[in-house]
């Protein structure tokens, strides 16, 4: 059984999935397609009110259906989401990548806006959280 299958649905649409994992205390968010503004920002909206209701949870993004970013959501998140991220007790941002890595300079980008406040790891799978 895959830790999908066990986790809480919280939100659901064509671009991405939102998840708790109980079992990691993780949020975890999967990107399915490209998405800006709103229809990028509300399923990290719900992926906030997760870290804020479980404590010490931390977050988790799949970005192998990934994209890069609408420089004004770049800027969002930099500037909003990991500083509330950080305010609601998450520690760590963990990033699901592909073998070749092929969002590296945008994730990247996101860990250099980020880094002091957040600590970031990159992972193959659910099963490298530890």
């Amino acid at each position: 059984m895959s830790y999908v299958e066990k986790s809480e649905e919280i939100y659901l649409s064509e671009v991405c999935d939102v998840y708790y994992l109980a079992e990691k205390n993780v949020v975890l968010v999967h990107w399915k397609k490209y998405c800006e503004l709103e229809k990028y920002r509300t399923p990290l909206e719900h992926a906030l009110l997760v870290i804020k209701e479980h404590n010490d949870c931390n977050y988790v993004a799949d970005t192998r259906g990934g994209f890069e970013d609408n420089p004004l959501d770049t800027k969002w998140v930099a500037d909003y989401f990991m500083p509330q991220a950080k305010e609601y007790g998450c520690r760590i941002i963990y990033f699901i990548i592909d073998k070749d890595n092929s969002l590296k300079e945008e994730l990247e980008g996101q860990e250099k806006d980020s880094s002091s406040l957040l600590e970031f790891r990159y992972i193959y799978g659910l099963d490298d959280i530890g």
